[in-house]
């Protein structure tokens, strides 16, 4: 009996021992969790910055609940013995070191904050999501992690990058470590080197001000490679700069090539100086504007394709009002070159006090889609959906009216009539009929042109008029009645003008395009590529 007394004693010794080999840990990382959160228990502001960047390097697994509960104002202290506790969104309360709920807590004061302690909560959120399984967050973190510079981060950095499977988010964590050790005059020279490598690869304005800004007791190896390292950013900024200039330029071009398209077919086939064009350009602005105030009021699911409803509506409405005009105004003035000039002038004047009638004088609101909102970036170049998208668009309204000029009947009657028109009477052409149909289908390309520029301009009745003059200067630079030379010009012109803008203004760089272009017919009267027939009759 002695005996096995005295086995349950041993044995219960051997469980006890191994409960507090088991708990030990437990115990001790409760109490350096406990001693951490106590540290909130301050006035001091800077003792709260010191403790958020403390518990978040430290592995706690409250860190993240602590310190968004600091973040949103619901941490508070017990002044009596420093207990820290999280008020949580339903009012119940739990201890901060542990999670446990606990009763509300008598004198509570609430921790609190400073911009100081904002930044340093932001750095180590950006810390403790550097392991989180969404890569979103991930990048995130990484990304507040570079722009703060917190060294507390580089422990947590050097866990994660390891385990790191998304290239993007690997890329930015290995900056944001790049970006520590630039800022920390502590670390070997060989290493803050390398990490200048880092971010100059990354080579955008962030990187360039990460490199301007290091500590004056910087180390001259140091410093020499930043300065090289600045140098080759600003060069590659440069680049980058033109090429978001060109992408400018050719978004502006766009945008110009459907203004003035349907003004190149009408001016070569009928010699007629449109100045209503800008007022079609309105009316299919406006047909936008009805299309997604019915389908707002009937319809609201169908939001997304509003504009697909109103690409055909625009184009029948215009090319309508487009064939109106000739058929009582302008086939009676054929040959009279300033009356129609006149004739017209009046038709635009007529057709902007109509809208302000009836829409009103004010802006009227047209919506984006979901899928033409937002942007993407390429390297440093910012890319919009809605430009994009008009650019798209631009080149297939291009290529449909050149396959429908070159491949139909109607396409052949009317190059026969811009070439000569008594040949082509005697022929059998009704040339009456092919000037009505050809003011028409430029009246609608224009009408087209206005549900482009709803989702890019302010849709009012003066939408027109800021796109007239310009579409005449691409129709006399391209070539009158030209297609690929109406291309060029406004491709050309759009481009020109977003260089001259930085350096000279908007309104000096296009009175600079006006005189350059004034010159320009000086030398080549009929443009860049001219199209023989009658107008040079």
């Amino acid at each position: 009996m002695r005996r096995l007394s005295f086995l349950a004693t041993i044995l219960a010794t051997i469980v006890t021992l191994a409960a507090l080999v088991v708990a030990g840990p437990r115990m001790a990382a409760a109490q350096d969790s406990q001693t951490l959160v106590q540290r909130f228990a301050t006035e001091n502001f800077n003792d709260i910055a010191g403790a958020v960047a403390a518990l978040a390097g430290s592995g706690s697994p409250q860190a993240a609940s602590v310190i968004e509960a600091l973040r949103d104002g619901r941490l508070v202290y017990r002044p009596a013995d420093r207990s820290v506790f999280i008020r949580q969104p339903d009012g119940s309360f739990t201890a901060a070191a542990t999670g446990n709920a606990e009763p509300a807590p008598a004198a509570a004061r609430p921790v609190r904050l400073n911009n100081n302690v904002r930044r340093a909560i932001e750095a180590a959120m950006g810390a403790l999501s550097l392991m989180h399984p969404d890569p979103a967050r991930r990048m995130a973190a990484a990304e507040a992690v570079f722009k703060s510079r917190d060294a507390a981060a580089l422990t947590a950095l050097s866990q994660a990058l390891p385990a790191e499977r998304d290239a993007r988010v690997r890329k930015l964590m290995e900056e944001a470590r790049a970006a520590i050790l630039v800022a920390d005059n502590t670390a070997r020279d060989a290493d803050r080197i390398e990490a200048i490598g880092v971010i100059q690869r990354r080579g955008d304005q962030d990187a360039l001000a990460m490199l301007g800004s290091l500590p004056a007791d910087t180390a001259p190896l140091v410093r020499q490679a930043a300065d090289g390292a600045i140098t080759a950013v600003r060069r590659s900024l440069a680049i980058w700069e033109a090429g978001q200039n060109v992408w400018y330029g050719l978004s502006l071009g766009s945008v110009l090539l459907l203004a003035a398209i349907g003004l190149a077919i009408t001016f070569g086939v009928m010699g007629i100086i449109n100045m209503a064009h800008g007022e079609m350009v309105m009316i299919g602005a406006y047909t936008t504007f009805v299309v997604q105030q019915a389908i707002r009021t009937s319809a609201p699911a169908l939001f997304d394709v509003s504009l697909f409803i109103a690409l055909p509506l625009a184009f029948l409405v215009a090319g309508a009002v487009g064939v109106l005009i000739e058929r009582l105004i302008i086939r009676h003035l054929y040959g009279r070159p300033l009356e129609t000039l006149l004739a017209t002038w009046g038709v635009s004047l007529i057709l902007q006090q109509a809208v302000r009638s009836w829409f009103g004088p004010t802006n009227r609101e047209v919506g984006t889609p979901s899928w033409m909102s937002g942007s993407f970036e390429i390297g440093n170049l910012a890319i919009t959906t809605n430009r994009l998208a008009i650019i798209i668009f631009a080149g297939l309204v291009f290529t449909t009216l050149l396959l429908v000029l070159k491949r139909t009947p109607f396409g052949l009657q009317t190059r026969a009539v811009t070439q000569n028109r008594r040949m082509a009477g005697a022929m059998g052409i009704r040339t009456n009929w092919v000037d009505a149909f050809t003011f028409g289908l430029g009246s609608g390309i224009a009408g087209l042109a206005g549900v482009a520029l709803s989702q890019i301009d302010n849709v009012s009745p003066n939408l027109g008029q800021g796109y007239i003059i310009d579409s005449f200067m691409v129709v006399v630079f391209g070539g009158v009645g030209n297609l690929w030379g109406t291309l060029v010009g406004a491709l050309t012109l759009g481009i020109a003008n977003k260089f001259l803008e930085p350096y000279a203004g908007a309104v000096l760089g296009k009175i600079l395009l006006l005189v350059f272009i004034i010159l320009f017919i000086q030398k080549r009267p009929r443009g860049l590529f001219a199209l023989k027939g009658r107008a040079v009759e």
